[in-house]
């Protein structure tokens, strides 16, 4: 039986166990996705790589995961979450710790791209979180198990250069120095593994039971793509999460470019972004869990676009800051934002189709990644300059706020959503009865 509740401190029941070891899982990889981004100012000037190299690097750490998010939500369908995750984690360490093994542009880039299947961790996350939580509490757990996991992109920014500076001071170069500490996430990333298959199952009853044959999961697969509704929810995820992306690469060369910090103050500021996730995609999952039982399917609709509108106008503003306390104070109520806007995503996603939860997941998780290749297209030229981009970004976004407002669910969709709130909400007052023994 599927969770109702979403206990944080009980590690006991398989729905629990799978949260927490989900989302530290989901830490570490974005921790060792985005573990050079803090050191790109060092490595830019060991590597003499110019604006349109630092756009085409954005680019590529980001690129692999499309159609890495794509595949793994289709595997998930198949073999279910718990193999899938751990031999994500074993593979994406490779790269991780092989990109210190670099030593031009070129094998950079190669490195930087591999990494970015590690990106792919997301759709499994929610995969799993969807499988082991019901519909009264799935958008908050989803929302949570992504967001603390997503604290890795914020922590990495303030982690990274301490441990840099740390092999540093034991007398290492700085070109030496950023190659050793890529180590560290590597590794982690490996012990993650270990723990996902020693204390986590597939789903509520314990094992995935494999389709009898691959036709229905391809099946549901083609109808995911076919509904409309998947693509413009992967828009709006490529509005949220791709601009989190893209911030979480160029953040720390902004705040160092445009106010001359230093790597560990810019870190640290770039930092602050990402941190925001520890509750602000909670926040928007719980938002649309919230209004969801009160508005139904639509309510979660709407409260997608408005925290997207919001996030939109907030980066135009930020976009435009030119002292660092306002350009910090900006950045912050943006970062709330587009935190919100990706748990509100993902209180909606796991309604569009219920025969193929993992081909929808895959597929609004790929666009979210799209979205940031799209935007790191911006920031490749000393032209067009990293202000400029933020400002078309920001526009963009209120623009899919709008769409949003486009996805709409059939009377038997709202209807099938409230038996199961109602289900839901039953379990949990026959649970809060005391027994007689009790």
């Amino acid at each position: 039986m599927k969770a109702n509740r979403l206990e944080l401190l009980n590690f006991k029941t398989p729905a629990m166990r799978a949260f927490h070891v989900t989302w530290a899982s989901f830490f570490l990889c974005f921790f060792g996705w985005f573990g050079v981004a803090p050191l790109m100012p060092i490595i830019r000037a060991e590597l003499g790589l110019t604006s349109a190299q630092i756009g085409n690097i954005v680019i590529a750490s980001v690129a692999a995961t499309v159609l890495a998010r794509l595949g793994v939500g289709w595997i998930c369908d198949r073999y279910g979450p718990r193999r899938v995750y751990a031999g994500l984690l074993v593979l994406g360490a490779v790269p991780v710790m092989g990109i210190g093994l670099s030593h031009d542009y070129a094998t950079f880039i190669a490195f930087r791209f591999a990494i970015g299947a590690v990106g792919a961790s997301f759709v499994i996350t929610q995969y799993h979180t969807t499988a082991m939580f019901a519909p009264n509490v799935v958008g908050t757990a989803n929302a949570t198990a992504a967001g603390w996991g997503n604290l890795g992109g914020g922590v990495t920014q303030m982690v990274m250069p301490l441990v840099f500076a740390s092999f540093v001071a034991l007398g290492y170069s700085s070109a030496s120095a950023w190659r050793i500490a890529m180590i560290v996430p590597g590794a982690l990333m490996l012990v993650a593994a270990a723990a996902y298959l020693a204390f986590t199952q597939d789903n509520p009853e314990g094992a995935h039971q494999k389709p009898a044959a691959g036709r229905a999961s391809s099946r549901a697969f083609v109808a995911a793509l076919r509904d409309g509704r998947t693509w413009i929810l992967a828009l709006a995820y490529g509005a949220c999460f791709g601009v989190e992306l893209t911030v979480h690469n160029v953040a720390a060369l902004y705040f160092h470019d445009r106010f001359q910090l230093d790597v560990k103050s810019a870190g640290l500021v770039a930092g602050s972004f990402g941190v925001l996730a520890i509750f602000a995609r909670s926040l928007g999952g719980l938002a649309g869990d919230r209004i969801g039982q009160r508005l139904g399917l639509r309510g979660r609709v709407a409260t997608l676009s408005t925290v997207l509108a919001a996030e939109g106008i907030a980066l135009v503003v930020f976009s435009r800051m030119g002292a660092l306390p306002f350009a910090i104070a900006s950045l912050i109520v943006f970062g709330l934002f587009t935190h919100m806007s990706a748990g509100a995503t993902y209180a909606v996603a796991p309604f569009v189709r219920r025969d193929a939860v993992g081909a929808v997941t895959g597929i609004v998780g790929a666009g979210g990644n799209a979205g940031a290749v799209a935007a790191g297209f911006l920031f490749r030229s000393d032209d067009f300059g990293m202000q400029t981009a933020f400002l078309v970004i920001g526009v963009a976004v209120v623009a899919a706020s709008v769409l949003v407002l486009l996805v709409r669910f059939a009377t038997t969709d709202e209807e099938a959503a409230r038996f199961e709130l109602e289900r839901a909400a039953g379990e949990r007052r026959a649970e809060s009865v005391p027994t007689a023994a009790e």
